[in-house]
């Protein structure tokens, strides 16, 4: 079928497939923890609808920034050949769109928040979009998307407090098991492609190391995100809910771990996208209900 043909409803279902909508779950409890931490509580409606939007909306220009500029190298991937662009699906035009009006709304959306956020905002969707080429020089890319999804509860901290002016020691922690538990489970992720990676020329830990060796690393890096998910919670003074939740993820990222290995990345997407969510969205809901009953 033509990338044209189906009409607005088609195109839309067509978008929301190429950026994997459904995979915002990943930053945007974490974005929600560093609005409830700046607020001490539920923060005000109106700002937490403006972080959500704009939590989305930058994840949605990055994947689609992404995609863009990948269709070429996903076409001659096996196993990313049937992505939107490759397949025709989508044209190239209709993805740089996509980018463009995401990006605008993540411009208006820190607008609204206040004159610091505006003034960030294009330094963290430099970083968001930039991340896409980092695996063209440097096999470090899992950290820049770390660092891509750790900006997002910065970025609601700042939202909400609209200045550094409170203690922000736990959100700093937080920020950090996120770059760690990102950079984790990308380099779990990318272990599928460590073949084709070496034989395209490009960087990635399990093209460089091997991919029993990557997992090696991934484990250490999720120790280190759990120890700053602890040290997040001691220095926020958090309860039993978070704690519960903490051990909770603790539990999946170990499951995560142990049903993956260097001879079966067969379950992959399991431990990639069903148990990382299930990881962000406990956390966030551990640290709410503490929050709530405090």
């Amino acid at each position: 079928m033509a990338a044209s043909d189906g009409g607005p409803a088609k195109a839309l279902r067509d978008s929301l497939s190429l950026v994997k909508f459904s995979h915002s779950i990943f930053a945007l409890p974490f974005a929600l923890q560093g609005a409830w931490l700046a607020a001490g509580g539920l923060p005000s409606f109106g700002v937490l609808g403006i972080v959500v939007l704009c939590a989305v909306a930058a994840r949605t220009a990055a994947m689609a920034f992404n995609r863009l500029v990948d269709r070429r190298i996903d076409a001659e991937n096996p196993r990313t050949a049937g992505r939107e662009l490759p397949a025709g699906v989508m044209r190239p035009w209709q993805a740089g769109a996509l980018v463009l009006v995401s990006s605008a709304v993540f411009l208006l959306g820190a607008g609204l928040l206040g004159p610091l956020c505006l003034a960030l905002a294009p330094a963290v969707l430099a970083v968001l979009l930039g991340y896409s080429y980092v695996k063209r020089f440097w096999s470090g890319a899992h950290f820049v998307l770390g660092l891509a999804l750790a900006l997002a509860p910065l970025g609601a901290w700042l939202a909400v407090r609209g200045a550094f002016d409170a203690p922000i020691a736990p959100v700093l922690w937080l920020a950090g098991g996120v770059l760690t538990w990102v950079a984790g489970f990308d380099l779990i992720y990318a272990c599928q492609d460590a073949g084709f990676d070496r034989g395209a020329g490009l960087h990635s830990i399990p093209a460089r190391l091997g991919v029993g060796r990557a997992l090696v690393f991934s484990s250490a890096l999720h120790i280190v995100a759990v120890l700053c998910f602890l040290a997040q919670g001691l220095a926020a003074d958090l309860g039993a809910p978070y704690w519960a939740a903490l051990c909770l993820a603790a539990a999946l990222l170990v499951w995560e771990h142990s049903i993956v290995s260097p001879g079966d990345l067969s379950r992959v997407d399991v431990a990639f996208f069903t148990l990382n969510g299930w990881v962000g969205v406990g956390l966030f809901v551990g640290l709410a209900t503490d929050f709530a009953l405090g």
